[in-house]
């Protein structure tokens, strides 16, 4: 909400401010800004979505509503940054005669870095705070727009000094090409946990050393760390005594996975299959184990 507040300012003091001086540059900024507001909105709807909890149609719960809202918001964001190069490429190439944007123009983006630094400030604090992506992703979204409102800012300055309004032009699409960019980030990282693509290693590394610490477990292997939103499913095979009663590798198995969530946080499921020590290593989907990190120095 108070991202979708904040910008909405913004947008509105950026893009009529920008019309008023003349300054193409700040429009672009202010068309960048409301593209916020509707990543704000979008943002609300996935919340409602993650908050159901499981059912029958969907066992790992809903929170990969949020993924997916991730991955609208960065094709929303690189059309932004694609409709702001096109059409400065197109008053360019009109070859119309341009007037030096007005002071308005500069006091207009000071006001957005202002509100820019404020608004990132609150979307990391809270996505940090949540385990959220999304809230994070839109964090670096407004860290952006900070950088671009400091590029706007002194391509204006520059046009103010040598009286050469094509400058604003120039930065305009600089700005379009960072927006451009940043979607492709979100869109990357979004991309990476839709495929269940690897976690960080720490979080692998976690898990082999709460197998290491507990006693009759050993050879952790076949491990596989999936992020569903903030949350982590964890799924791993150990090897136990092959004369363990099946009540005792039930024990273990139990005191694999409480020790797994004492040094994990946001655990979602975990599933350990136990099999009898040295008949462990067979045919199997990909998963790892110890040694196959990277920066590990044991053999691959």
């Amino acid at each position: 909400m108070v991202s979708l507040a904040g910008n909405g300012i913004l947008a509105l003091l950026k893009i009529v401010a920008g019309l008023v001086a003349g300054s193409l540059a700040v429009v672009g900024d202010g068309i960048d800004s409301s593209t916020d507001v509707v990543i704000s909105l979008v943002t609300l709807a996935a919340a409602a979505v993650i908050a159901k909890p499981s059912d029958r149609e969907h066992p790992y719960g809903h929170a990969r509503a949020e993924t997916t809202a991730t991955t609208i918001l960065a094709f929303i964001i690189f059309f932004a940054g694609a409709q702001l190069f096109l059409s400065t490429i197109h008053t360019l190439r009109s070859g119309e005669a341009r007037q030096l944007p007005s002071t308005l123009a500069l006091w207009a983006t000071i006001a957005s870095i202002m509100g820019k630094i404020l608004l990132a400030w609150t979307q990391f604090s809270a996505g940090k705070r949540c385990s959220s992506s999304m809230l994070v992703a839109n964090g670096k979204n407004m860290r952006n727009d900070v950088i671009m409102s400091a590029g706007v800012l002194f391509g204006l300055t520059l046009a103010t000094i040598f009286r050469a309004p094509i400058i604003d032009s120039i930065m305009a699409i600089a700005v379009s090409f960072w927006v451009m960019k940043s979607a492709i980030g979100v869109f990357r990282e979004a991309t990476e946990e839709i495929m269940d693509g690897m976690a960080d290693p720490g979080l692998y590394r976690s898990v082999f050393e709460a197998v290491r610490s507990i006693s009759g477990a050993g050879n952790p292997h076949r491990a596989r760390v999936r992020r569903l939103s903030s949350l982590y499913d964890i799924d791993l095979d150990i090897e136990v005594d092959g004369n363990t009663t099946v009540n005792e590798a039930h024990e273990i198995a139990q005191s694999v996975e409480r020790a797994i969530k004492q040094r994990i946080e946001n655990v979602y499921d975990i599933v350990v299959h136990v099999e009898p020590a040295g008949r462990g290593e067979h045919e199997e989907q990909y998963g790892l184990k110890e040694g196959q990190l990277e920066g590990d120095t044991q053999e691959k």
